[in-house]
């Protein structure tokens, strides 16, 4: 909770005042998980941190649309499953193969496979531009289809 939930509301808070005085045109994204949404084994304390984010994204843009009249837009990034330094070891064996959880995670993925770091960049290009400026308070998922895959 303190690095995923509060790691993203203290400093929103401490930067809004300086983001308010260059509105109009700002964009907050905040980085969400597809765990918040879905039942994931052994990540409870981070789904719940990451679905009080996207609960935080939506009470911020309403709260900002407003006082802004449109001028701060906050959305959240939604990403699947990338391999990471923090989940590596999770997911993959020693010699590069997938774990029992990674092979798991891979068949529930439409795509059938874990996402690239650079998948992110449009998204994360899309909610800063003004091609996005009538979006608030959404969650962007880029996940290669595991929302939506039951596996079956």
């Amino acid at each position: 909770m303190d690095l995923n939930l509060h790691g993203t509301v203290l400093p929103t808070l401490a930067f809004l005042p300086a983001l308010l005085e260059s509105a109009p045109g700002a964009s907050i994204i905040n980085f969400s998980s597809a765990s918040s949404a879905r039942a994931i084994s052994r990540v409870v304390g981070y789904s719940a941190a990451k679905a009080a984010v996207d609960s935080f994204t939506r009470w911020l843009a309403a709260d900002l649309a407003r006082r802004t009249k449109g001028g701060v837009r906050v959305n959240s990034l939604v990403p699947g499953f990338f391999i990471g330094e923090q989940n590596r070891r999770l997911l993959t064996q020693e010699d590069g193969s997938l774990t029992d959880r990674g092979q798991t995670i891979c068949r529930q993925t439409s795509f059938g496979r874990f996402g690239e770091p650079d998948e992110l960049h449009g998204a994360i290009h899309y909610l800063l531009t003004e091609a996005s400026r009538f979006v608030t308070g959404t969650t962007l998922v880029v996940d290669g289809g595991f929302g939506i895959d039951s596996g079956v």
